[in-house]
């Protein structure tokens, strides 16, 4: 058999075949034979999941259709002899391509920096010894030991299992666990049936295993469904918006500069010098930046991000966690400690029993499944000689059973030995243990429930322990869990975070609303948040959640603080509810039940200490578990979201106003109103500074409520922005022409002049809604503005002004112009002011959440 040959039925193999053909061992490959297999094979990743190369990143620079149509055409124009017009082009379109090209790669190498501080890592058999390595490196023939919450990292099959149960809903579309067995199955049954088979993209629910692994990268199932496929992430509000910003004003260009081109040449101007000019136009028009910025923004912010502890796994989730207003969140780890403490054990009777603590800690001690807080509390309070002990079998928890039982056996006795969640526990139970005496359950129930209710109300969690003694030898499987004996209860404590209060605070001044959502019992959790401030605390139990239909849950959701009891599958429920409700949702889970919701909510958050599955289904990684830090990511989200926006709202403005003005003054002057050489230096000029724009500073009254992408409110500053802007540019033409009797060479580098600075200054006035003398710009934007001012003033002075079309301006033109950009920037502001005013709905830039 061809190692890691794709289409095989390796599941119908026997394993010795299976390791035979692979050329392994039980004890794994070497470190040699590894090095070797990756080389032939490659990396066991998805083509999708890789960064574009640098040579990509250029090329698209350059393959814009309006920017290939513009260097077709000045070719042309150099084949018929104006070589030195020819060579500006494209010099100039070299330089916008080159400047591009080094934002976009930054951010690219920026953004693998942070992506490979996230990894998934699977347990490898190398050289005879475990190892945890990144799941990227395996190869057709690791062994790879799988337990609760680990992601099946490739196709391979089961060697080992010990009550394995995967989730492959990914594959199959089936919600329910599939339990896994080492025999092979018929080479024609379906994917769905191959028992023996693990799939990569599915995750293990419950249990243990050990795998081959025979199929990596794309080559798998998954990666083969994915390369058909395309598949990408959902679309997200703020990509939309940007798609359809860019698409208006594309059509608006193309309609605008084929009719200008038609136009000239019906007046009889020359037609590669008509066809240079709306193809410069459209290159003036056209926002080509605005990808670049959008890249170059959204990256930036992923490293400022990282700054505060906060890991962008998908750039585009940046906006979604600006514009989150409702967070859902277990409260373990993230209000409370997230550390348990044992308080102590109680019998059936209520009293202090060490009894109850010993076995408690032994099925502690004893289960390989999933580690967890509760686990790790039991096991420091250990007291007793482990090697007295032979662990004979596990049935592991899971979420829906809710309980762990462990088979050990002491001496010449076995024991099954349950600890789980109360109800859980009793459920399997039928007798109770008094004293020394077993007596029927029933006739206790009541009571013991209202003795764990008065524990549940001082804050504490509760477990049940029950014990079942076992014959000798008998399988150790799921149906042992009945006719046990229930002995006591485990009382434990998660105290609040000391920041828990003060998180929750900052969460509301930034309009985000925290629910919480837990499996815990209600009481506890309502003591809980009482104790972080919450004078009424409203709660939904899992049972309340049940009887409700969708339509009469979405009026409800809003409603409710937290979600008691629930089931896995509940989650994700309550967020598709609350989006439906129209908020934009968070959900912050590290658990492998959470991957459901991780990928239901508007923005997945996990944390780096996570279940594999739940961090590979996460947008956003908090590398500590603590919604302070959530606070900082959520504020430097929308730090991000407001500089990318002020760069629409500078295209939309004088950018698109001036040459608006430029195309409609082509119609009436006997002359084209700039050159298209000039035309394509204006827009370099302009550009230069807002290239800068992602290291603004934001006024700190856009951090505090969440904002989203809404392209009315865009239109409509576009409008009236882009019309003053062509007011103050048909004044500039009248001043020239009729003032001043500019000659056209005059006109040219008076209009370009006041075209630069007009389009450049107004950045100022629009990149803040206070008056632009109370919000100061950043230093890199500030300081790129002052370059393109001083450039665009020299250039008419200077060596470069006759190839370029320019003559020196007398000082009259130029203090003519100082007045005309005055009045404009006192004009921008007043309207800026009246205009905010007159949308006062729209208190934030975009719709607000």
């Amino acid at each position: 058999m061809e190692i890691g040959q794709a289409g095989s039925a390796f599941w119908a193999l026997p394993t010795e075949q299976l390791l035979q053909g692979l050329g392994t061992r039980l004890e794994g490959l070497t470190e040699q034979e590894a090095a070797e297999r990756l080389q032939r094979y490659g990396a066991n990743t998805l083509r999708r999941a890789r960064y574009e190369g640098k040579q990509v990143i250029l090329l698209r620079q350059f393959i814009n259709p309006i920017v290939l149509i513009l260097i077709g055409a000045a070719l042309i124009a150099g084949l018929l002899g104006d070589a030195t017009d020819t060579l500006i082009i494209l010099t100039i379109v070299l330089l916008s391509g080159i400047l591009g090209f080094w934002q976009e790669a930054s951010a690219s190498d920026a953004m693998q920096r942070l992506l490979a501080r996230v990894q998934v890592t699977a347990a490898v058999m190398r050289d005879g010894q475990l190892r945890s390595l990144p799941v990227e490196q395996l190869v057709p023939g690791d062994i790879v030991y799988l337990n609760t919450g680990d992601l099946v990292p490739a196709d391979g099959v089961v060697l080992t299992t010990q009550n394995l149960m995967v989730n492959e809903a990914v594959l199959t579309g089936e919600s329910f666990p599939v339990e896994k067995s080492a025999e092979p199955t018929p080479a024609e049954a379906p994917l769905s049936q191959r028992t023996n088979a693990l799939w990569m993209g599915s995750y293990v629910a419950s249990g243990m295993g050990v795998m081959l692994v025979v199929v990596t990268g794309e080559r798998t199932q998954f990666g083969q469904i994915a390369q058909r496929l395309r598949l990408r992430p959902e679309e997200t509000d703020f990509e939309r918006g940007v798609r359809h910003f860019g698409s208006l004003l594309l059509e608006v260009t193309l309609i605008l500069v084929l009719l200008i081109f038609a136009f000239n040449v019906y007046l009889r101007r020359p037609v590669i010098d008509s066809f240079l000019f709306a193809v410069a136009l459209a290159v003036g028009l056209t926002p080509q930046l605005l990808p670049a910025v959008i890249t170059v923004n959204l990256a930036r912010g992923a490293v400022q991000m990282a700054r505060v502890r906060t890991l962008v796994k998908r750039l585009a989730a940046i906006e979604n966690l600006g514009s989150m207003n409702v967070l859902c969140s277990d409260k373990t780890g993230t209000l409370t400690e997230g550390v348990v403490h044992v308080q102590e054990a109680r019998n059936a009777q209520g009293q202090p029993d060490e009894q109850v603590l010993h076995y408690a800690a032994l099925n502690a001690l004893l289960q390989q499944g999933f580690n967890n807080p509760i686990d790790d509390a039991l096991r420091q309070v250990w007291q007793g000689n482990l090697d007295e002990y032979v662990r004979l079998g596990e049935i592991p928890y899971d979420f829906s059973r809710k309980r762990l039982s462990i088979a050990v056996r002491h001496g010449n006795a076995a024991w099954l030995i349950t600890k789980g969640a109360l109800a859980q526990v009793l459920e399997i139970c039928d007798s109770v243990q008094i004293g020394t005496v077993e007596q029927p359950l029933a006739s206790y129930r009541d009571a013991l429930l209202a003795q764990a209710e008065s524990w549940l109300q001082q804050g504490y969690r509760v477990l049940g322990v029950a014990i079942k003694s076992l014959p000798v030898g008998v399988p150790i499987e799921r149906d042992l869990e009945q006719g046990m004996t229930f002995i006591g209860m485990i009382l434990l404590s998660d105290t609040p975070k000391a920041t828990a209060r003060a998180a929750l605070e900052q969460l509301r001044e930034v309009g985000v609303e925290v629910k919480i959502i837990t499996g815990d019992h209600a009481t506890a959790a309502k003591q809980l948040m009482t104790q972080l401030g919450y004078t009424e605390v409203r709660i939904m139990t899992a049972r309340q959640l049940q009887i409700l239909t969708e339509e009469a849950l979405i009026p409800r959701v809003s409603e409710i603080d937290v979600f008691a009891e629930v089931e896995p599958h509940h989650k994700e429920r309550i967020i598709r509810a609350l989006r439906k409700a129209g908020y934009v949702v968070g959900y912050l889970g590290d658990g492998i039940n959470d991957a459901p919701a991780l990928h239901a909510a508007d923005v997945g958050i996990s944390v780096d200490t996570a279940a594999d599955v739940a961090k590979d289904a996460a947008d956003i990684v908090l590398l500590e578990k603590d919604l302070s830090v959530l606070t900082a990511g959520i504020r430097e989200g929308r730090k991000t979201f407001a500089n990318t926006l002020k760069y629409v709202f500078m295209a939309t403005s004088a950018n698109f106003g001036n040459m608006f003005s430029m195309a409609g003054a082509s119609l009436f002057l006997p002359f084209l109103p700039l050159l298209p050489k000039q035309i394509l230096l204006t827009n370099f000029l302009t550009d230069l500074p807002e290239m800068a724009i992602a290291t603004d500073n934001v006024d700190e009254e856009l951090l505090l409520h969440p904002a989203r992408w809404d392209i009315h409110f865009i239109r409509n500053f576009m409008l009236v922005f882009g019309l003053l802007s062509s007011i103050f540019d048909y004044l500039t033409f009248g001043v020239l022409l009729w003032l001043l009797q500019a000659g056209v060479t005059e006109f040219r580098s008076g209009w370009f002049v006041e075209s630069v600075l007009s389009a450049s200054m107004v950045v100022l006035i629009v990149r803040t809604r206070r008056p632009f003398f109370r919000s100061l710009p950043g230093g890199w934007l500030l300081g790129l503005s002052a370059i393109s001012w001083l450039l665009t003033l020299w250039l008419p002075y200077s060596p470069l002004a006759h190839l370029l079309g320019f003559k020196p301006l007398p000082p009259m033109f130029l203090g003519a112009l100082a007045i005309i950009l005055l009045l404009y920037m006192l004009s921008a502001e007043l309207i800026k002011q009246l205009f905010y005013h007159h949308q006062r709905g729209f208190r934030r830039w975009g719709n607000p959440a």
